[in-house]
Order: structure tokens, then C-alpha cells, then sequence
């Protein structure tokens, strides 16, 4: 694949062409617009003696105005899509600088109950949500926020096969988010699926032949009176009449119309990416069962979409005044109208859902693909089912830049518990977390941060960041003690866990977190739980004698010439050096 940054780089340019050479296009057709505009009422003018003629020349105008007017707006939103385009890759240039705490941070999505999402850094400024999101759609932010924390562990290759695919088409990618943001929605999709599937037709099948006939007398009217068969006063009675049928439906009229002009802009974004879906060639097993989701029949669902939206789009003319009077009062266009968009209702509303959620599905995935075209350099794990967890080699925090980074081999084994010990500031907490992404992105079907990985899956719980709340009425301490349980509660229910712990029982006294942190080691491995847990406590690593399945590791720190000094690498063993008295006098706080 093409290196990211020269990819967005190279195509920047040519879309800023193409939007110059449309703007240059609008600015012809605008001109064309006003002269036709001109010239019709010129005609109109110099034929009022003749309104016949007169007539004929304003059809002639507007139907010349309303074809140039089509036009027109197509080029403007060709060239708003070009200019969105620009947008994106300069967005994403701006973001591989390290330029992207100004993106939504999701910290709406962190939920302290759930079993990683505080601890990670997975919300928040800073955080890996913050860095791959790229959705347009709201339900799709939902959506990939479901996949970060499902901790589901079936079907990862399946998932990995669809972001590879992904990855390898990053134009199709960037033109199916332009899309997206080109429209304005106001109505959520499950807001119109709850609509779509509660409503009840008003109209039955003679409301299809009732606008046609009275369509085909108002044309007989219209030319009795031309040809001055009929008296001109006549026309204004058949528009009364026209009028007076409408007014009998016009509440229930008025209802469908206000519901449906809310999700006219919805279905018309929806119809143009179910387009971009279907007309793609995908091979992976995940992104074509998505593909199945969206046919019926022999009718593309894009199709069916952009058919309602016109629908809507012609009923939405009776804002027009003249539309709403003339419309109505010769082609009964409201009854018409509503007559289609009923129908369409009756025959799809079961089949919405599963439409809007391939399309809410393509937009979260296509951040996961935008994140592997961005790190080429990172490996997808290869999954195994051996006795090892996680073996990795050089494994690194994904959001720290390179220059910055500093990797670490990493072997643990099925129910294996890493007791880490270290100074502080020597790169515990980050290691946690390098962890924690791991198999975080690994289960999402994500490439790791890493030169190789092999990895046997495992959901991820941790207890990292426990906070007191006023809210709850519970101390700090009650909150760690719920948490622990929580952690103990679900591992008895399911072993299948990783365990990830950062010096817990913090509030209580030195002896008493000592002993309550080996007794609850020791209930975990008794448990059967694979983990790490970093602790500033040296007495906890005295039970690698004691129990085989713990092992110590540590972070170095060392204190030459008077500074202090961190290489950030992994290490087997306890920890030697401690820092805190140093820093205090370093600091001039002792």
C-alpha cells in the first residue's frame, strides 16, 4: 500500500483543481439562469395581449430555468463534495502530526462499571477514541464505540480480513465520509424506524386513481377554456373543487408531511452511501454479508431509497405557495403524493433497519480501516490457541510517537499473573496500558503496535483509576473494594479473562495493603486468571517462591550524576531502585 502521508499529501492538490474548474462552471450557469430569467419576462411582456403566448413563453422559461437550476446544484454539491475531500486528507495529515485533541473526545462513553473503559485511556482527551475516530454518522459513533468494548473474542480473523480490505482502499473510504457529511440530518435513524414501524396509512388504493382522473378533467378544463369553450371564470371553480377535496385529508396530511420532512435528509444521505455499498466489489467474508443485508430482489436498496426521497421531495412543494394552491387545486398533488409515500412505507418500513445499520456499520468501520492505513508498520496478531496469551515482540503504546516510544518484549502465558514492580515515572502504567490496547485492538480486528504478535484471545478487565463519588455516598476505598469484588465476581463466572492491576488498596495503611494485595493475588491465580499487576510493594513479589504461576518483572531506574535516568524497558525481576526521596529533594520539597 501507498504510504499514508504521501497518499493524503498527493490528494490534496488535484481535489482543489476540480473545485476551481466547478466553481468556474456555477459561475457560467449562473449567468445562463439570469438570462433566461430576463428573457422570459421580456417575452412575457411584450406578448401580455396574447396570454396564450404569453403562457407558452413562461412554461418555455421556467422549464429552460428549473433544467439550468438542476444542473447548478448539482455542480455546487460536486464541488462542496471535492472541497469535504480536501478537508478530510488535511485532517488526517493534521493528525498524524499529533495534532487531534481537538476531536470529539467520547468522554460520554466512559462508564466506570464497565470492565475496561475507564482504565485504558479508551475516552477522554489524549485517548485512542479520540485518535481513530472518524464517523460521521451518530449511530456509527455508537456503533464503533460498541466494538472498542464488546471484549468480544469469537471471529477476530473475520474482523481482521474486513479492516485489511478496508485499509487497501482509502479513496473509496474518504469518498464514502464525504458523502456522509454532506448531508444534515435531524432525525436520528432509530427515531424514524420507531416512526416507520408505528405508522398507519390513511389512504387506500382509489386515493392512486383519484389524482389522475381529477389530473386528466383539470387538463380538459384547462383546454376548454384556451379554446374559449368554456368560460375562464371556470377554471377558478375547478380550483375550488380541487381545494375542497384536499382540505377533507389536510390534518392527516399535514402529519405525514411534518414527520417526513425531518428524515427527507437522512434517507437522502443513506440512498447516496447505500450506492457507494453496493457498487463496490468487496471480497472479505464480513464486509459481503453486509453487502447480502441490502438486496431485495433484483432492486438495489440505493434505488429504493433515492425513489422515497423523491417521493418526499414532491410532497415537501407543498411549502410552495404557488405549488400548494395551483398544485393541489388542479392535481390534487398532496393526496398524490402522500398516496406514494404511503405506499413505500407499507412495503419497506420492515426492511429499513437492516438497511440503515449496513451504512451505520461501513461508516464505524471505516475508521478501523482509516487506522491500519495509517500504521502499515504495525502487524495484525496472528491468532492462536496455544498455551501462551500474548507473545510479543516489541510491543509499544500505539498513541506515542515513535521518536518517543520505547518497546518491550512481552511472553506471558494462559493463567500466568506478572507481579510488576518499579520507580515512579519508570513506565509501569503506560506498560498496563500498552497491554490493555492490545487486546483491546486485537479482538477488535485491529493491527497491534508491535514488530510480531501471537495471540490467544482473552477479554480484558482492570482496575486501574478507581475514583470516591459523592453521588454513591461510597469513600475511595469502598470504590476499590466494589471493584475488586467485581473483578473476582467475574472471573468465577468466566475464567477467560485478563486481568490488569495498578497498585490497589491504595486506601488503606502500608501492612494492610501489603497482605490484602497477597491475599487477593493469590485468590485470582487460585481462579485461574492470567494478568499483570504493577505495585510499588516489594513484599508482594515474594510469592513468585511461593506460587508457580507468578512471575516478577520490573522497570529500572537509576541515579547517575545526580539525575535520574529510565531506559522504560521490561525486565525480569524486582525493582531496586525507588525514587520518591530523591524527587523530594530534588524538588526542594525536603
Amino acid at each position: 500500500m501507498e504510504n499514508a502521508r504521501e497518499f493524503y499529501d498527493n490528494q490534496i492538490r488535484p481535489y482543489k483543481t476540480l473545485s476551481k474548474q466547478l466553481f468556474k462552471k456555477l459561475s457560467h450557469f449562473s449567468t445562463l439562469r439570469v438570462v433566461t430569467f430576463l428573457l422570459t419576462v421580456i417575452g412575457i411582456y411584450l406578448l401580455r395581449n396574447h396570454w396564450q403566448s404569453a403562457l407558452g413563453i413562461g412554461m418555455l422559461g421556467t422549464g429552460i430555468f428549473l433544467f439550468l437550476l438542476s444542473k447548478y446544484t448539482d455542480l455546487k454539491n460536486k464541488r462542496l463534495l471535492y472541497n469535504r475531500l480536501v478537508k478530510i486528507n488535511e485532517d488526517e495529515l493534521r493528525i498524524a502530526s499529533g495534532d487531534f485533541y481537538h476531536r470529539p473526545n467520547g468522554i460520554i462513553y466512559q462508564n466506570p462499571k464497565h470492565h475496561f473503559s475507564l482504565d485504558i485511556d479508551m475516552f477522554g482527551n489524549g485517548s485512542f477514541f479520540q485518535y481513530i475516530n472518524r464517523t460521521t454518522i451518530p449511530e456509527a459513533k455508537d456503533k464503533l464505540v460498541q466494538n472498542l468494548l464488546a471484549n468480544d473474542i469469537n471471529n477476530i480473523q473475520l474482523r481482521q480480513e474486513a479492516v485489511k480490505e478496508l485499509a487497501k482502499f482509502p479513496e473509496w473510504r474518504q469518498h464514502y465520509t464525504g458523502i456522509a457529511q454532506g448531508v444534515s440530518v435531524e432525525y436520528s435513524a432509530g427515531d424514524i424506524i420507531k416512526w416507520l414501524n408505528n405508522y398507519r396509512p390513511f389512504l387506500t388504493r382509489v386515493h392512486f386513481w383519484l389524482p389522475i382522473s381529477f389530473s386528466i378533467l383539470s387538463i380538459l378544463v384547462l383546454c376548454l377554456v384556451v379554446l374559449e369553450i368554456a368560460p375562464i371564470e371556470f377554471v377558478g371553480y375547478w380550483l375550488l373543487i380541487g381545494l375542497g377535496i384536499t382540505g377533507r385529508y389536510l390534518k392527516k396530511i399535514n402529519n405525514l408531511a411534518q414527520n417526513t420532512e425531518r428524515t427527507k435528509n437522512t434517507f437522502k444521505q443513506y440512498a447516496l452511501l447505500l450506492d457507494q455499498i453496493e457498487n463496490f466489489d468487496f471480497q472479505s467474508v464480513l464486509l459481503k454479508k453486509q453487502q447480502e443485508r441490502i438486496k431485495v430482489d433484483e432492486l438495489k436498496a440505493s434505488a429504493i431509497f433515492t425513489k422515497f426521497t423523491k417521493a418526499l421531495d414532491l410532497l415537501d412543494n407543498r411549502n410552495n405557495f404557488i405549488s400548494a394552491i395551483f398544485g393541489n387545486g388542479y392535481l390534487l398533488w398532496d393526496i398524490k403524493q402522500s398516496y406514494h409515500v404511503e405506499q413505500w412505507i407499507s412495503e419497506y418500513s420492515s426492511k429499513v433497519e437492516d438497511w440503515f445499520d449496513v451504512v451505520i456499520f461501513f461508516d464505524a468501520y471505516n475508521s478501523l480501516g482509516t487506522y491500519a492505513f495509517n500504521h502499515q508498520e504495525f502487524v495484525y496478531p496472528t491468532i492462536t490457541n496455544n498455551s501462551t496469551t500474548i507473545s510479543s515482540k516489541s510491543l509499544g503504546h500505539p498513541l506515542l510517537e515513535l521518536e518517543k516510544r520505547i518497546d518491550s518484549d512481552l511472553e506471558l502465558l494462559r493463567e500466568q499473573f506478572f507481579i510488576v514492580t518499579g520507580a515512579n515515572m519508570a513506565g509501569k502504567s503506560t506498560f498496563l496500558r500498552t497491554v490493555g490496547l492490545h487486546i483491546v485492538m486485537a479482538n477488535v480486528g485491529l493491527p497491534v503496535c508491535a514488530e510480531k504478535s501471537n495471540y490467544k484471545p482473552i477479554k480484558l478487565v482492570t482496575s486501574m483509576r478507581t475514583t470516591d463519588s459523592l453521588k454513591d455516598d461510597s469513600s475511595y476505598f469502598f470504590s476499590e473494594l466494589t471493584r475488586l469484588k467485581f473483578i473476582v465476581d467475574t472471573i468465577e463466572n468466566d475464567s477467560d479473562y485478563f486481568v490488569i492491576l495498578d497498585e490497589i488498596l491504595k486506601g488503606t495503611n502500608s501492612t494492610d495493603k501489603a497482605l490484602g494485595s497477597k491475599k487477593f493475588v493469590e485468590r485470582l491465580v487460585k481462579l485461574k486468571a492470567t494478568g499483570i499487576i504493577a505495585t510499588h510493594d516489594l513484599s508482594l513479589t515474594e510469592i513468585e517462591t511461593e506460587i508457580e504461576p507468578i512471575k516478577n518483572y520490573f522497570f529500572d531506574a537509576q541515579i547517575i550524576d545526580d539525575e535520574l535516568h529510565f531506559d522504560y524497558k521490561l525486565k525480569k525481576g524486582v525493582c531496586q531502585n525507588m525514587n520518591a526521596s530523591f524527587l523530594l529533594k530534588k524538588m526542594e520539597i525536603l
